[in-house]
């Protein structure tokens, strides 16, 4: 029986009446307690930004790093402790932009995290400058003639990297949405939700109706192992696709990679230390097996 324990109630939350994060923030409480996972398992990570607010409202494990940084960090968690389902959830600006670079090693990588960005097109925390997915010609406070650069696509950059779990939804439809992180989260890899919402506030382009009326659901027959076929659409920028539009499953995750689980499962706190060969260590005189 699912019940609502990563829930948390609130009286005053840092969001404008109307904003998208309030949506997400009901869908993703609704994944995880439709997951029944237990709060002690579970650790949201994430940096600096009205969306990265969003984890401090569900009953979880939190750690908030810096702008841009909760990739590392969610790497580390995960490394450090593989039984824990460790969620990354940030906006476009954090995550695309000054995240960015760290975005392109953790595909590489691989490690079992789920990545949800909160992608409202626009920078909301610093008051309404373009973010890296502004469309071009949005004009804001410090874009005055409108944006001029290409709008970053983040599902064609993960499907170009080879992540192995990508998928886009929209908090317009909480249902779909839900799937599709309840997915990204059972996934075993490195799993990117690029969430599209609307910010009231300071994106008056990119609103609710734009948004129901320029994307689509992907259709019951898409073949979401087609790796040519998943970036083909996610190239699609008239009729944005909504679903998983890439997944690859046994690739082998960066925990895997380590070597140290291999014949002992337990995350490393809970075995017992070798002083000895910690002692050689500091004395700089240990030699590997």
């Amino acid at each position: 029986m699912t019940t609502n324990v990563f829930d948390a109630h609130y009286p005053d939350i840092a969001w404008c009446p109307g904003c998208g994060n309030f949506k997400i923030l009901e869908i993703v409480q609704g994944a995880l307690n439709a997951l029944n996972l237990d709060p002690c398992s579970v650790v949201m990570v994430s940096g600096i930004g009205q969306a990265a607010k969003a984890p401090h409202y569900v009953k979880a494990n939190f750690f908030n790093g810096l702008h841009g940084r909760a990739l590392p960090a969610a790497t580390a968690i995960k490394a450090s402790n593989p039984t824990l389902s460790v969620i990354v959830e940030s906006g476009d600006g954090d995550l695309y932009g000054e995240g960015g670079n760290h975005l392109l090693h953790a595909i590489r990588r691989n490690p079992d995290i789920t990545v949800l960005a909160h992608d409202n097109m626009v920078y909301g925390l610093t008051k309404g400058q373009a973010s890296p997915t502004s469309q071009k010609g949005f004009q804001t406070p410090v874009q005055l003639h409108g944006v001029t650069l290409e709008p970053m696509n983040p599902v064609a950059l993960a499907i170009a990297m080879n992540a192995s779990f990508v998928a886009r939804g929209f908090c317009g439809d909480l249902d779909h949405c839900r799937g599709l992180i309840s997915a990204a989260i059972r996934h075993r890899g490195f799993a990117l939700v690029d969430i599209l919402q609307p910010c009231v506030t300071f994106n008056r382009l990119n609103t609710f109706g734009w948004f129901k009326n320029n994307t689509y659901a992907l259709e019951e027959e898409y073949d979401r192992s087609d790796r040519i076929q998943a970036f083909a659409r996610a190239l699609e920028v008239n009729k944005i696709p909504l679903g998983i539009i890439f997944q690859e499953e046994g690739r082998p995750t960066f925990e895997d990679n380590l070597g140290i689980y291999e014949n002992d499962p337990r995350p490393l706190f809970q075995r017992s230390i070798d002083r000895d060969r910690l002692q050689q260590l500091l004395d700089g005189s240990f030699a590997l097996d």
